[in-house]
């Protein structure tokens, strides 16, 4: 009789774990992400990660998505893609969450098919891609920012502005992330009557790009664009290029619009110049910065400053948790429902760290110039906000 009474107690009690774990399941959404915390964008990386989390942990604090809350799911894909791609289906495999975040325009683009066709999740990654921001191939799939051939357009006309006619070169990265633009940026490049003159390409993190640096000598362009490298080979290629005496105008897309840049490169910095979607860290007089500030200095108080990649990683996760209320809301907590909430984004208010965002083609296509004060160690706006078509 007891044996009877204790199998009966502990099924009862085995039926009520099982419930309050499906209720606090109901009460709760995952959001995955493969982040590259290793490896040889790791410094960003880190960065991009704080940034997605805080945001998520942020509207935890502030009663999360309508009382439910966020769980964050983090791997490290190392970027190598496939550490990457086995992290991703890791996540979803365990953990089935509504949201992923990826780590390069590699791994977004290998995944996409079956992001589309098979987990119908929605997804954004470190990438600004024009491929990755075709609605029609990709719905589930955004961009936080203007794609990089938009970042090239916005660079490519300031110059022909500037000076028609101007010679030009472009060195990037033997890479996807690196290569994504280049062939609309070479038809920009026809279209707005400029010279290019030169193309580059160089391994990231290369520390010899010797050959590279003679050939821009010799063909002496005014202007040179970055695309696929956050930090070396930058500074070397712009040092080395220096010492020859060029007068060469550097510029870069987002992730060449990074403070380490400035820090690195020292005098050599002067006139160098890069787009970037987002406001920095010293504007201090944008609430979302405010904001940012003040959660950093009370759950990481030996953090002093945020790179722009950081911001990145928290738009992307201000643009998450709308698109997961509107998408609760509607009673469509799901793939499906979640890809017509991001649909819906008109004037995006995301409390200054970027102009209103409206989504148009998977991408939001808002950005401005910024340019290096040598003195000051910081970039400074030389645009005002620019939406691009």
């Amino acid at each position: 009789m007891r044996m009877r009474h204790f199998r009966i107690s502990a099924m009862i009690l085995a039926i009520l774990v099982l419930s309050s774990c499906l209720v606090y399941a109901q009460n709760e959404i995952k959001i995955g992400a493969v982040q590259p915390i290793t490896g040889r964008f790791a410094f960003a990386g880190v960065n991009i990660n704080a940034g997605l989390e805080d945001a998520l942990m942020i509207a935890n604090e502030e009663g999360g998505i309508n009382g439910k809350k966020i769980k964050y799911i983090m791997e490290d894909g190392q970027y190598q893609l496939d550490v990457a791609v086995a992290a991703f289906k890791r996540i979803m495999s365990r953990d089935n969450p509504l949201i992923m975040y990826g780590e390069s325009t590699g791994l977004g683009k290998a995944m996409s098919p079956e992001i589309k066709d098979r987990f119908k999740i929605l997804y954004s990654s470190t990438s600004f891609s024009s491929e990755l921001a075709d609605p029609k191939e990709n719905p589930y799939i955004f961009v936080p920012g203007p794609t990089y051939a938009d970042m090239f357009g916005i660079l490519l006309k300031y110059i022909a502005k500037e000076k028609p006619g101007a010679k030009v070169a472009f060195f990037y990265s033997d890479t996807e992330f690196g290569k994504d633009p280049i062939q609309a940026a070479r038809d920009m490049c026809k279209t707005l009557g400029l010279d290019l003159v030169a193309e580059e390409v160089a391994q990231v993190g290369s520390v010899d790009v010797t050959s590279q640096v003679l050939d821009l000598k010799r063909k002496n362009p005014d202007f040179v664009i970055f695309q696929g490298f956050v930090v070396d080979p930058v500074q070397t290629v712009i040092k080395q290029c220096r010492d020859f005496g060029m007068k060469t105008q550097f510029m870069g897309t987002f992730w060449g619009a990074s403070q380490m840049v400035v820090n690195n490169l020292g005098p050599a910095a002067e006139g160098y110049m890069a787009v970037n979607p987002y406001m920095y860290w010293w504007n201090d007089d944008v609430p979302m910065i405010k904001k940012i500030k003040a959660y950093t200095a009370k759950t990481y108080p030996k953090v002093t400053s945020r790179d722009n990649s950081y911001m990145q990683g928290f738009m992307t996760g201000l643009i998450f948790v709308e698109c997961l209320k509107r998408a609760d809301k509607a009673g469509e907590l799901n793939g499906p429902g979640l890809a017509k909430a991001l649909q819906s984004i008109k004037d995006f208010d995301s409390g200054g760290l970027s102009a209103p965002f409206i989504i148009k083609n998977n991408k939001f296509p808002v950005a401005r110039v910024w340019k290096a004060n040598v003195e000051k160690k910081i970039l400074e706006p030389v645009s005002d906000w620019m939406t691009v078509e």
